[in-house]
């Protein structure tokens, strides 16, 4: 049975110590989340968290993250419907009066099942800057902020990491200015930014015409094993 979490769902146990960094588990408290806009559904199923939304919505962590390490599965499905997903990390939040809500933007790690097959790129969500890496043709304006891209090539490798359909794993790691991230268990992004420092973590649902038409809920982004650890 889903249960509807409207402006909060999951996270909870800590592994702690006297010698190592805690770990978090995002996906087993529902108090440690939060919805900011006027659109978007979250579902706990068994242990899975399940995002529709109407519109481009990010489900924000209430607490803010300044350095850390943060691992997820994430799936999303194979349609003809336009699919698109992502993780916000060190997000911000603003409200704008043309839509009357709140809404997210920050660095975005990309989740691109298109034929473009850029997930694991890494995305300014809702700024002029757009595209961080990789470089695309008329949306990319990194600006003074990219300070250095250790990675500069969008390889084969790259593109493959990511498969449709099936369970992916994502590791981000933020630690000063310096951004990485692994699909896979493949370095797809490494960058020196400044432009962000601290903030929310989110995860993405692009919007569903379907959904938003007839309630279809064949466009489901699907997320579990949400962890953190700041460093």
């Amino acid at each position: 049975m889903r249960q509807l979490l409207c402006l909060a769902a999951l996270a909870g146990s800590l592994l702690s110590g006297p010698v190592f960094a805690e770990k978090t588990d995002l996906t087993a408290d529902p108090e440690l989340w939060m919805n900011v806009t006027a659109f978007g559904e979250a579902y706990r199923v068994g242990a899975e968290l399940h995002l529709l939304s109407t519109d481009n919505w990010f489900y924000l962590t209430k607490k803010r993250y300044e350095d850390f390490e943060l691992t997820l599965d994430v799936q999303v499905p194979k349609l003809e419907e336009y699919v698109n997903s992502g993780i916000m990390f060190r997000g911000q939040i603003a409200y704008e009066g043309d839509i009357e809500s709140y809404y997210a933007y920050g660095y975005q790690a990309e989740v691109d099942p298109s034929d473009r097959r850029w997930s694991g790129g890494l995305y300014e969500q809702a700024t002029p800057r757009q595209w961080l890496f990789p470089v695309h043709p008329e949306r990319s304006a990194p600006g003074e902020h990219l300070k250095e891209n250790h990675s500069p090539q969008w390889t084969q490798e790259k593109a493959d990491a990511f498969r449709v359909g099936e369970w992916n794993h994502y590791r981000i790691r933020a630690e000063g200015p310096e951004i990485k991230i692994w699909v896979n268990d493949v370095l797809t992004t490494h960058v020196t930014d400044t432009r962000f420092s601290e903030g929310h973590i989110g995860i993405q649902h692009h919007g569903s015409r379907a959904f938003a038409e007839s309630g279809s809920t064949a466009n489901t982004i699907k997320f579990r094993n949400i962890a953190i650890e700041e460093l």
